[in-house]
């Protein structure tokens, strides 16, 4: 990632730039009035008898000047009043505040029994002004242990952001959980196209270990950018039919794929660095974006092109290609313009949670999951939740980190595997998939030195150390003067090779069928 600004000036001078008309910067940001949406998720998705309680957390999508009676649905296989406290059927939200908390306490009834479940379903509200949205069901699991909770294939869509999601989709998150218990994929962006030395041909991976990476790390920056006319020309075009069949390529493979995306900002296009922008596009950008903002139906079009990208890659097997989606990544920093210096923590929520429900209810995008992934900012779970927008809308718990890895030696390993271990425990609470959403080491031979034993040593007990699961990591991408993965040539391969020979990491030629349920 730390390359792409390079990659990009290079680009600009080949290609010339051309600005779609949108609002000039001297527009305002209109916000048009709007119902409130009120939807469910939960403070985590499995609660323990007889002292691990939980929640389901109420939330409407704008404060309103009156109380609302939000009436609900009680389901699942534990019984309200034995197995936890008395729920009735509905929850008042006060006027003008966002949320209402509804308890989940647990009593212990000295019984060893199998998982059970509560189900709570909105259904309706009693203020005209707040209706319920598609986020309107959740699900706690009553477990007599964190730990000994297993996934079953038949709950598995229950936990997901789309419970409608394809075959293929839901087979892939039961698989990544399931496969984070014993072992972790190892990745990388652009692996199929970015090349140390521009020596193309077998991703580098391969050239280095006889097998390509298991999972394959992409972007929608060319494919959304407002250049790309989608005409066989078109330079952004052609590169849009690069990304989309090398994902393709990868499904084929049996290897997962995972797509970032460098949204360029919205009043020129030009730009993803704050560093490159004004200061009026810094301060707006974000807003600009929202629900009622003056670039919103901007926002819509490009999420139409995601959508569009999502629902035309197909496989051999005739099957949609099934992907996690990771916007708005390292959103803790000041770097891009979705980062925290730029949006308030309740902008980022309110923006998460429209992409989430324009993709999957309005545009019909059913072979995604989503990932969460800041940077590596945070030392406690609340740090990590303060941008969190709901279990409702999440997949992926992740971190991308490569500051604790830059030659800090042991101390940046122990901080690290730290932050790891946070995810980690978040993620088995709340049934989610952990990753290492991005890391590495940028080596550019002649200004600096590989790190000794970086793979084998620092980044497998980073990975590994206290008993964490993890189901992928990756790598970012390989360049003509820059590495992070090394070919064979060059010094570091031994140690990299080591690493993937680790008991715990698997490449795609040791892939289990990712898309495929177990019976």
């Amino acid at each position: 990632m730390k390359n792409l600004k390079k990659i990009l000036s290079v680009l600009c001078i080949a290609v010339t730039i051309y600005s779609c008309s949108k609002d000039s910067p001297e527009d305002p940001v209109d916000q048009e009035p709007s119902k409130s949406n009120v939807s469910i998720s939960t403070s985590t998705n499995i609660v323990t008898e007889p002292s691990a309680n939980g929640s389901f957390l109420v939330t409407l999508s704008k404060a309103v000047n009156a109380s609302t009676k939000v009436n609900y649905t009680i389901t699942g296989t534990a019984t309200n009043s034995e197995d936890y406290e008395t729920l009735s059927n509905s929850i008042t939200i006060p006027a003008n505040s966002l949320s209402g908390v509804i308890a989940i306490n647990v009593l212990d009834d000295n019984i060893s029994e199998d998982n059970e479940t509560i189900i709570i379903t909105l259904t309706s509200t009693d203020n005209d002004d707040v209706v319920v949205n598609s986020a309107k069901t959740a699900t706690i699991t009553i477990s007599s242990n964190t730990e000994s909770f297993t996934l079953t294939p038949e709950d598995t869509a229950t936990y997901m952001v789309n419970p409608n999601a394809t075959d293929e989709t839901i087979a892939l998150f039961y698989n990544l959980k399931t496969l984070s218990k014993t072992n972790f994929i190892v990745g990388q962006q652009d692996a199929f196209a970015g090349f140390y030395n521009n020596n193309t041909g077998d991703s580098d991976i391969k050239k280095t270990t006889g097998s390509d990476p298991g999972l394959l790390g992409s972007d929608f920056m060319f494919i959304t950018d407002d250049n790309n006319d989608g005409t066989p020309a078109n330079w952004f075009y052609q590169q849009e039919q690069i990304i989309t069949g090398d994902a393709v390529e990868a499904y084929n493979k049996g290897m997962v794929n995972i797509f970032a995306w460098h949204l360029r900002e919205p009043y020129e296009g030009d730009h993803f660095y704050t560093s490159e922008m004004t200061d009026f596009q810094k301060q707006n950008a974000f807003k600009s974006i929202l629900p009622g903002g003056s670039n919103h139906d901007y926002y819509k079009d490009k999420l139409q092109v995601v959508a569009d990208v999502a629902n035309s890659m197909v496989g051999n097997d005739g099957k949609l290609v099934p992907f996690i989606f990771r916007p708005f990544h390292e959103f803790d920093g000041d770097w891009f313009w979705w980062g925290a210096s730029w949006c308030t923590a309740q902008e980022f929520i309110e923006l998460w949670r429209f992409t989430v429900e324009y993709l999957r209810d309005t545009l019909n995008v059913n072979n995604m999951l989503f990932a969460f992934s800041p940077d590596r900012s945070y030392s406690s779970e609340a740090q990590y939740l303060s941008r969190y927008p709901g279990d409702a809308y999440v997949d992926v718990l992740g971190m991308d980190n490569y500051g604790d890895l830059n030659n800090m030696g042991q101390s940046g390993v122990d901080s690290a595997n730290q932050k790891l271990q946070i995810i980690d425990k978040l993620a088995k609470e709340k049934v989610k998939i952990a990753a290492f959403t991005e890391t590495g080491y940028f080596v550019t031979p002649g200004e600096n030195n590989p790190i000794s034993g970086f793979y084998a040593n620092n980044l497998y007990q980073t990975i590994t150390n206290n008993d964490i699961e993890m189901a992928f990591m990756m790598f970012w991408t390989n360049s003509q003067n820059t590495y992070v993965t090394p070919v064979p040539s060059l010094s570091s391969a031994s140690d990299f090779i080591e690493f993937t020979d680790k008991p715990k990491t698997l490449l795609q030629d040791e892939l289990p069928d990712m898309y495929t349920l177990p019976n």
